[in-house]
């Protein structure tokens, strides 16, 4: 295994999306096979980070390059001067920007797409772009349907900005966010914690700017609860023509207990479109976190099975 090498490209401008110039990082995972072609573009959900995916990409690096991405204003990219850019249009620019230099960096390269939740949601709308699309394209427990209620349990803790005493107290919080991700063992918890704290003047922090959450604390705060999930249902509407314009073959993951993505949407999501393959993992909610062995198999075999055997 070759450890990952963390780079940064320079994104957004003043007639931009997301503002001023910035960098985003990402973490390269470099292919072990020198004659490799295969790309595959991982994004996190709404309060995670490219590292996330390191168990993921160990398993693929035998043969494909593997790129993890931290979305702005998480990990090691830089934080917008505009917190209501915090939003999957300045993300979907971003990342558009990526994937061209990606391929003037490797043009015979063949690209696919793993998305988890907020990820995925940038992933729809760049798949949806013929231009941009991957060959292949996973969403991790999102469509275009969002739950109401898992937008205001999300509302509950994004952007508080809490501080830790210890890195044991920064993990216990971790953990009391995060029971939808399902069992995992000591050290695996390890691995997907650390990537998520800051040490600063002798206190945990969390890695992400806390106005990530001003687009989402914007809806929820809207008075008329009615109002506001018109909005949503806008949205919505506009994700779903999205998503019937997407080619690429397409697997689903869902957690059986998800709250964000309902087993009527991941139904709908199967017949029309690309008709997503889902595949559900019993004991998870929202989301799986592509850690556990079935979690790794189901998209290791999609992502490297042959391009002339067809999903089932």
């Amino acid at each position: 295994m070759q450890k990952p090498s963390l780079k940064f490209l320079t994104v957004g401008g003043p007639e931009a999306v997301g503002g001023f110039p910035r960098r985003m990082a990402y973490w390269d995972w470099p292919s072990l096979d020198a004659q490799s072609s295969h790309t595959v573009i991982c994004v996190h959900g709404l309060s995670r980070q490219g590292r996330d995916f390191d168990a993921l990409a160990e398993t693929l690096q035998p043969t494909s390059r593997v790129i993890a991405v931290d979305v702005a204003g998480r990990g090691h990219s830089d934080w917008l001067v505009d917190p209501m850019a915090y939003q999957v249009g300045t993300y979907v620019a971003d990342l558009a920007a990526l994937i061209l230099a990606l391929r003037t960096e490797a043009p015979e390269s063949t690209m696919d797409w793993v998305g988890t939740s907020m990820g995925g949601l940038i992933g729809l709308a760049i798949a949806a772009q013929p231009s941009l699309a991957p060959r292949r394209l996973v969403l991790n427990d999102v469509g275009p349907v969002i739950q109401w209620s898992a937008l205001q349990r999300i509302g509950t803790y994004l952007g508080k900005n809490p501080q830790f005493d210890t890195e044991q107290a920064a993990w216990d919080y971790l953990a009391a966010i995060s029971t939808g991700f399902g069992p995992h063992t000591a050290e695996q918890w390890r691995a997907l914690c650390g990537p998520m704290l800051r040490g600063q003047d002798g206190k945990w922090h969390l890695h992400y700017d806390p106005a990530i959450a001003q687009p989402l604390m914007s809806l929820l705060s809207i008075g008329d609860e009615e109002v506001a999930l018109r909005t949503v249902k806008e949205g919505e509407g506009a994700l779903w023509r999205l998503y019937d314009a997407i080619t690429s073959e397409t697997l689903l993951l869902r957690g059986a207990e998800s709250d964000l993505l309902s087993p009527e949407t991941a139904r709908l999501m199967s017949s029309r479109g690309p008709k997503a393959r889902c595949i559900e993992f019993a004991g998870v909610g929202h989301a799986p976190t592509l850690i556990a062995d079935d979690q790794i198999l189901a998209v290791r075999q999609f992502l490297l099975r042959p391009s002339t055997v067809q999903a089932s």
